[in-house]
């Protein structure tokens, strides 16, 4: 194998505050990132609105 499968293409915008959107190619809308629960309580934020954050999305990548 001399070569990769997949090479991701994403763009990540930052938005306002733990707010972010990272579009991938390919795909019409993006995934939105922000805090929640015990990360927003760590970090002593409270966002306008509760968000998965990027843990959250990792967590569920590997789980799948």
């Amino acid at each position: 194998m001399n070569r990769p499968i997949e090479i991701s293409n994403i763009r990540i915008h930052q938005d306002e505050g733990p707010n972010r959107r990272a579009y991938i190619a390919g795909f019409e809308k993006p995934l939105l990132f922000g805090v929640h629960g015990g990360v927003q309580d760590f970090y002593g934020i409270k966002p306008d609105e509760e968000r998965p954050s990027t843990l959250d999305h990792i967590v569920a990548a590997a789980g799948g």
